[in-house]
């Protein structure tokens, strides 16, 4: 379907500067931009691109100040990235959806189902399962008893949910996720072989999670591990039992959070972060790639970085010294020669 630039420009609030009536039936980014296609400029390192760029509309934002002729027709908006945000996410809710129910998937008499919903080929739904309307569950996720699933959800291919747990609205669940599975609690005996610890508890995601591929989020030993509404996981991330993370908290790949920390709420944690248990993040604290926590943090909005973590600032100047470790050795070793030899001909 084509959509020309005053209907764009319509739909986002936004001016149009060109011909209103060109047309485009795709995306493409900036750099990759051909006939046809919409695109956008937010960073300013890729204004570079929109002098060149084929494609046929670009969003950018109203304070951008060509410095030569675009051949492209511009709509100019408060935000071009939001607004590409909010585009794309229009032509998502666009394209057909899957429904209806496959013969080969296995759905016990006792569960309890909605409506409007899609369960793929070899998905199993387990006794005393509720299920919410307008819910897709793709192929071969395993939903375990008594969980229960609000409206909207979206499970992909291969999620699988342990019994109990309790999903929120508006959910998605990306391929490979694990919720529920037991935590990592053992007890050693005196002759150091350790015992199990059962994991009674359960795991509870609030409305508007979205949890990425082989993320997986461990039940709680007791009581309940729970990711508050709005937070986003990347890919490749574990949550241990009785954690808490808090509203609309961002986590990217591969971090790892032990057991029982609790997270405050707008925290965003970079790639690789690594928490030690039983301890506590204030809110809106950020944590840069590859750090490690090991203490309370309990300054709001702190920024921090390095293993163990500090003060951003702190280790900006710290990162200063250090990494020219090798040449202050070298003076050092240099200064203490001199010394040692003017206290030879001292001496003598």
């Amino acid at each position: 379907m084509d959509f020309t630039a005053k209907v764009i420009s319509d739909f986002l609030q936004g001016t149009v500067e060109g011909d209103p009536a060109t047309a485009v039936y795709d995306v493409a980014k900036i750099e990759e931009g051909k006939p046809g296609t919409l695109s956008f400029l937010a960073n300013p390192k890729y204004e570079k691109y929109v002098y060149d760029s084929n494609a046929s509309i670009i969003i950018v934002n109203k304070d951008f100040k060509p410095e030569k002729p675009v051949k492209a027709t511009l709509i100019r908006v408060e935000n071009a990235y939001k607004s590409f945000a909010a585009l794309m996410n229009l032509y998502e809710k666009s394209k057909p959806k899957k429904s209806g129910i496959s013969d080969h998937s296995s759905i016990n008499n006792a569960a309890k189902l909605g409506k409007d919903l899609y369960i793929g080929e070899y998905s199993v739904i387990s006794e005393g399962t509720v299920i919410g309307d307008n819910v897709a569950i793709h192929a071969q996720v395993y939903i375990g008893e008594n969980v229960k699933i609000g409206n909207n959800a979206i499970l992909y291919p291969g999620v699988k949910i342990y019994h109990d747990c309790v999903i929120g609205d508006n959910c998605i669940f990306h391929s490979g996720v694990v919720i529920g599975g037991d935590g990592f609690g053992f007890v050693p005996n005196d002759s150091n072989v350790y015992s199990k610890i059962p994991q009674l508890g359960n795991v509870i995601i609030e409305d508007g999670v979205e949890i990425g591929a082989n993320s997986t989020v461990d039940r709680a030993t007791m009581g309940s591990t729970i990711i508050r509404k709005g937070v986003k996981l990347d890919n490749l991330i574990m949550v241990a039992h009785n954690v808490e993370i808090g509203e609309n908290t961002v986590i990217a790949a591969q971090t790892g959070i032990a057991g029982s920390t609790k997270l405050g709420e707008n925290c965003l944690l970079g790639g690789q972060v690594g928490l030690a248990g039983h301890i506590k993040i204030a809110p809106g604290v950020k944590i840069g790639a590859q750090s490690g926590i090991n203490n309370t943090v309990k300054k709001e909005g702190a920024v921090i970085m390095g293993s163990p973590a500090y003060d951003l600032q702190s280790f900006y100047k710290s990162y200063a010294v250090f990494r020219h470790l090798p040449e202050l050795r070298k003076q050092l070793i240099d200064i203490d020669n001199r010394l040692r030899e003017n206290e030879k001909q001292e001496q003598s």
